[in-house]
């Protein structure tokens, strides 16, 4: 894991892949407890007998769940250890492009797309690819913003 301490370090990383991390399993479990947790029960996440003979041949995992497993992901590649708060600002662009089915691996590589310097601080544009194992193309890419403010 990459840590970075200083605006400096950070500028310096821009457009450099910061690497990836382990793979991680997506398990129904996890797939059913987002379901409950967003009140999106849709078949194709939580009904296993029927997604069986669904599009996916089986259940898939909810793209926000996936998009939600960014930061954690991102957290085991770099570190933002900076004196001042961090704020997830937003998002730039999401995108799906491949159904993650459940059972599937995961892992995700980072990028520092832009940093920009702004009068209270830095604001990061972080770009993540969440890669399935086995799979021609993503589950999520996605570009984040972080503002980092000075301390």
């Amino acid at each position: 894991m990459r840590v970075f301490s200083t605006y400096d370090e950070i500028t310096a990383a821009a457009g450099e892949a910061l690497g990836s991390t382990d793979w991680v399993e997506i398990t129904q479990e996890r797939v059913n407890a987002f379901a409950d947790a967003t009140g999106d029960h849709q078949w194709i996440h939580v009904d296993v007998e029927r997604a069986a003979s669904g599009p996916f041949g089986g259940t898939v995992a909810h793209g926000y769940l996936t998009l939600s497993l960014v930061p954690w992901l991102g957290s085991q590649i770099f570190s933002l250890e900076t004196p001042g708060a961090k704020l997830n600002y937003g998002l730039n662009k999401v995108r799906f492009p491949h159904p993650l089915r459940v059972g599937k691996r995961i892992r995700c590589s980072a990028t520092f797309s832009e940093v920009t310097a702004l009068p209270a601080g830095l604001q990061v544009t972080i770009s993540s690819t969440v890669e399935i194992e086995d799979e021609p193309k993503p589950a999520c890419v996605a570009e984040s913003l972080v503002l980092l403010l000075d301390g």
